[in-house]
């Protein structure tokens, strides 16, 4: 019988199928499980490997088994899930040994549960329970689900390279040094710490004196002649008053307006400094 006819034939072979089996099912046809593969349909061993292969290890078979049919984890039937377990052990066994080897200590294991449970338990102490040989089976089979829903849970979150891309911008930074900029408050206040000082320094008496912007202008001027430039603080006395350092301000306000000197800071928050926009000859 050819592969076509077999496929053919069986909705009618489906109706003998009993409604619930025992044996795991090697594959599907047409919806309906198959429980036996037929003598005459060639099945490549690849195809085979694949499907053997569908599990990770013993407790994922295992689990499988008792989730499927709906078996209540607490409550293992030993004997029907054991017989579902060797019969898929046997199957690997025949067409990969080193597959097989891993599930065999779980075969051992559930034969041996399986043995006890036919046993007399020994009696438990008084106000205790015998001790279930399913019990170990069962913290392993539970350990096992939570550890593979969390992965599943991790494998569903969002992963960088797979589900989205990290966006880059290249920035070229230069190395010409920026001072910053001397700002209306930062002269504001340096003025007002100059008037402070003048203010500690004034004496009690009345005096009626002419002074010049312009020629305050000068003094300044000279006074930076010869440096490559002075704090800006230096630049007023105090001991002359409240009046002759307003003047002195407004000299200082007037000669960088007219782009006569420069008013500079190192960095924010630095003193600040005076020098000339020109180089003496």
């Amino acid at each position: 019988m050819t592969p076509e006819q077999w496929a053919v034939d069986a909705p009618s072979a489906a109706d003998t199928t009993p409604a619930t089996v025992d044996g795991l099912a090697v594959a599907r046809l047409y919806g309906q499980p198959l429980f036996q593969l037929p003598q005459d349909l060639y099945i490549p061993p690849d195809a085979l490997e694949v499907f053997l292969e569908a599990f990770e290890g013993p407790l994922d078979l295992l689990l499988y088994l008792i989730r499927r049919q709906h078996f209540n984890i607490l409550d293992i039937p030993m004997a029907q899930v054991t017989r579902q377990y060797l019969q898929y052990v046997e199957q690997i066994r025949q067409h990969n040994l080193e597959l097989a080897a891993e599930y065999l200590l779980m075969a051992a294991m559930l034969i041996e549960i399986k043995s006890r449970m036919l046993l007399p338990r020994p009696p438990a102490a008084e106000g205790q329970e015998a001790e279930d040989p399913r019990a170990e089976l069962v913290r392993r089979l539970l350990e096992y689900e939570r550890m593979k829903l969390a992965a599943q849970d991790i494998e569903a979150l969002p992963q960088a390279g797979r589900d989205f891309w990290r966006v880059q911008v290249v920035v070229e930074k230069s190395a010409r040094l920026l001072l910053p900029e001397v700002s209306v408050e930062e002269l504001r206040a340096a003025w007002a710490d100059v008037l402070q000082r003048a203010r500690l320094n004034a004496h009690h008496t009345i005096t009626r004196e002419q002074i010049s912007v312009r020629e305050v202008m000068s003094q300044v001027l000279r006074r930076l002649q010869d440096r490559r430039f002075a704090e800006f603080q230096d630049l007023f006395e105090p001991a002359r008053g409240t009046g002759y350092a307003v003047v002195t301000f407004i000299a200082l306000l007037e000669l960088a307006r007219e782009g006569l000197i420069q008013i500079t800071q190192a960095e924010a928050y630095a003193p600040l400094y005076v020098r000339l926009s020109y180089t003496p000859s």
